[in-house]
């Protein structure tokens, strides 16, 4: 499971997700990807489930990349306790998606391999995704 290797606060605040992304939007490393088409976050279970999707599908041949990591830490109070006495214990971490944002890259397969992993890893994921390649990056 991917999490960060140290923090420098345990836990913080939830915060609010803003507008669309603008790092992170292009293709840079491989032919096709998965690109978010609506904000939210999405923890680290999600994204390693969603690489093991693909990675069955196409038989781990070609290569991927993940563009997402997740280093806020979410914290979760147990079921059942009363208000107050504090925020909870930390949970799970979770990578924070904003619009437009790619998550995953591959190269080294068809197109029709890579738009079925695609899919496959798409419903693995809390958010809205659509398949990208370059040929229609350009375009």
């Amino acid at each position: 499971m991917l999490s960060p290797s140290k923090v420098k606060f345990r836990k913080i605040q939830k915060g609010r997700v803003g507008s669309i992304a603008n790092r992170g939007v292009k293709l840079a490393f491989g032919e096709y990807g998965l690109k978010a088409l609506e904000a939210g976050k999405i923890s680290a279970q999600e994204i390693e489930a969603a690489r093991i999707a693909i990675n069955r599908f196409v038989r781990r041949k070609g290569k991927l990349w993940i563009r997402v990591f997740p280093d806020k830490p979410i914290s979760k109070k147990p079921a059942e306790v009363r208000m107050g006495s504090g925020k909870g214990p930390h949970d799970h971490w979770a990578a924070v998606i904003r619009p437009g944002k790619i998550l995953y890259e591959m190269e080294g397969v068809d197109e029709d391999s890579a738009r079925e992993a695609m899919r496959l890893a798409s419903y693995k994921l809390s958010i809205a995704t659509k398949f990208v390649s370059r040929s229609e990056e350009l375009l």
